[in-house]
């Protein structure tokens, strides 16, 4: 019989795998899908050079634990500024440098507002509550400031977004890329480990041993972590028998799915096709409700790509419209800047687009809390079920570092090291 039952191989999985080597725990990784990495995904293919499909920074990387991992594995990192915009769209027309100091100073404002409400006593309010709006005290840049460090950036509306979340969860500091690829670096922290693919768990039943029922048989462990993303617990994907108690269900339904897509546009060679620098951002302002803007990198690393991003209702309505509706939608986006023709002539090859939100082994991108609960991360976190025998990981379960691989990647650690000490009680008594 295994010491420990891991469902999932993400980030959190892989950690509390290792993590559980080192203790000296028997273990068995269970994965749904053809691969490890979950949400850290590296494709090559398609491409001709990587493209991280999911997670691409580093953040904080002064504190993340991926940083050395890293380094000890000889990744190449680049590290760039932050809201760096190369051409800034009003309209069809480039913005001024004033016009650009107004944006910057509009996103400044929008974080600083947000801080500062926070801090004030009182209920959790959506974020939406908190900050400048267009037409209501704001710069005009206000609406754009919220569509880029909300909609897309958290992967929802503000409006529907707890502030107090937000900032317990802000992230600053260093920010690089992986030249190799995010998905490549967790993928290769995966090898050696046991892990069995394409085995789907359908119940976990926690009696005196936890059993965990596959498409391919029943798997005995004395305990089990569960880091499979909180849209496939709150689909019902995994049946727990027992029932999840109220506050864990209430905790996991209170950290719904966000939604970050990118789309991918290719050209046909290396370099730039656009004639602009490598890690070139773009934006626009917001024209309007209805308006939902592209964010744009441009060649990172010095690749034929041109990758755009779009987070929150505008990326669940092209996911649902499929990858054919979003690669029409970023060319238009992307002609704004460079006509239609320079944008078919620069990346003629079809595009790549993410499908989290479709995927039904994730079922949307990262977490975000719901108005009022903020504290379900610390709750689905510190959830001993089962005796201290059934717990859960991954990003939702991180209070500080949430919607990161380096969160989920400290949380399947401290996952294990729980299970670990759960597990020495037990046999000294």
């Amino acid at each position: 019989m295994l010491d420990v039952a891991i469902i999932g191989a993400g980030a959190a999985g892989i950690a509390a795998a290792r993590r559980c080597g080192e203790l000296g725990l028997t273990c068995l990784v269970l994965e749904a899908g053809a691969r490890p990495g979950g949400r850290a995904f590296t494709e090559s293919d398609s491409l001709g050079a990587p493209f991280d499909h999911g997670a691409s920074w580093v953040h904080v990387a002064e504190h993340n634990p991926m940083t050395p991992l890293a380094a000890a594995l000889g990744f190449t990192r680049f590290d760039g500024p932050r809201r760096q915009r190369e051409i800034l769209l009003i309209g069809d027309r480039r913005a001024t440098a004033e016009e650009r100091r107004a944006h910057d100073a509009a996103c400044d404002a929008w974080e600083a507002a947000a801080e500062a409400r926070a801090a004030e006593p009182g209920p959790d309010i959506p974020i939406a509550a908190a900050v400048p709006r267009d037409g209501h005290g704001g710069s005009p840049w206000a609406a754009t400031a919220s569509h880029w460090l909300g909609s897309i950036i958290c992967g929802v509306e503000p409006e529907r977004n707890s502030l107090r979340d937000y900032i317990d969860t802000g992230l600053d500091g260093e920010n690089p890329q992986l030249a190799e690829g995010f998905g490549t670096l967790v993928a290769r922290l995966a090898e050696g480990l046991p892990i069995r693919l394409a085995s789907p768990v359908r119940r976990i039943r926690a009696g005196r041993i936890i059993t965990v029922e596959t498409a391919g048989g029943a798997i005995e462990a004395r305990a089990a972590i569960v880091t499979v993303s909180t849209g496939v617990l709150a689909a019902g994907t995994i049946a727990f028998e027992p029932g999840l108690p109220p506050a864990v269900e209430a905790a996991i339904a209170g950290l719904p799915m966000a939604l970050l897509s990118k789309i991918a546009l290719r050209g046909g060679g290396p370099g730039s096709p656009l004639g602009l620098p490598p890690f070139a951002r773009l934006g626009r302002q917001v024209q309007g409700p209805a308006d939902r803007p592209m964010s744009w990198m441009i060649a990172p690393f010095g690749r034929d790509q041109a990758i755009g991003f779009i987070g929150g209702e505008a990326a669940w309505d092209l996911s649902r419209r499929g990858p054919a509706a979003a690669e029409a939608a970023a060319r238009a986006d992307l002609a704004r800047f460079f006509g239609a023709e320079t944008v078919a002539r620069a990346f003629p090859e079809p595009a790549v687009v993410t499908d989290w939100g479709e995927n039904p082994l994730f079922l949307g991108a990262y977490t975000y809390a719901r108005v009022g609960q903020a504290g379900a991360r610390r709750l689905l976190a510190e959830a001993a079920l089962a005796d201290g025998r059934l717990r859960f990981a991954g990003e939702a379960c991180h209070a500080r570092y949430a919607g990161t691989v380096g969160g989920a990647w400290a949380s399947g650690i401290a996952a294990a090291e729980a299970t670990a000490a759960t597990l020495a009680g037990s046999v000294a008594a």
